[in-house]
């Protein structure tokens, strides 16, 4: 993937609002494939003709195999003033998920306590870190089904966890207990909007990722599970 392919959904002074596409990791790892950071940071060069480095900073995160918006800092003041928000929980972050199972309730709140174990995996355990999201369905198959979730805050691999921990692992998740992947390796998890307030002036903006082609049930929902 080129810098020119990636999808830009917002560019100003200060931000870089990107939509990342499944199987790109956020940042540079031990795999040595592109890295959505690396390519951001080579488009702005190439966008605004910006000779040597160029600054790009990293706020928040999402999976490698997940999908959907993600913001950039284009500036030192603008990375601290974002940071300070994903960290005070004032951004607002709606996902969409297909699930295994029939979830029930219709909506819920759920609230767990995460910790890292080993194999970058994480769980629920008594004593880690505070993890809230709300979920609501929105429409069910015979064997999954595909919620609209808020998340409030935001631990690695928050949402895959909860929802594994109680029976309901994400479409092609194998880390977290799905009975098979998906094609290309992806996970049915899509960070559709992501609201947050400007860094520099009075704006609250929301940026909106479109939904994956054939969304949701391409992803094999009425078949059952091997």
């Amino acid at each position: 993937m080129s810098a020119l392919a990636l999808k830009i959904l917002h560019c100003d002074n200060h931000l870089l609002v990107v939509d990342k596409p499944a199987g790109l990791p956020v940042q540079a790892d031990d795999s040595g494939d592109p890295d959505l950071l690396s390519l951001a940071k080579e488009w702005i060069g190439r966008q605004f003709s910006k000779p040597g480095a160029v600054y790009c900073g990293l706020v928040h995160r999402l999976d490698r195999p997940a999908r959907g918006v993600l913001v950039l800092a284009r500036t030192s003041k603008a990375a601290a003033r974002l940071s300070a928000q994903f960290a005070g929980h004032t951004c607002e972050k709606r996902y969409r998920a297909v699930v295994w199972g029939h979830v029930q309730p219709d909506t819920a709140e759920l609230i767990d306590q995460l910790l890292p174990s080993a194999g970058s995996t994480a769980v629920v355990a008594v004593g880690g870190q505070l993890a809230v999201l709300r979920y609501v369905v929105v429409e069910r198959s015979h064997h999954q089904t595909l919620l609209d979730i808020t998340l409030q805050t935001g631990r690695k691999h928050q949402i895959r966890v909860q929802l594994a921990a109680r029976g309901w692992p994400i479409v092609g998740d194998l880390r977290y207990g799905a009975p098979r992947a998906l094609p290309d390796r992806s996970i049915a998890l899509w960070a559709a909007t992501l609201t947050v307030d400007h860094p520099t002036r009075p704006e609250r903006l929301t940026f909106a990722a479109e939904p994956p082609a054939g969304w949701p049930w391409h992803l094999e929902s009425r078949l059952e599970p091997r």
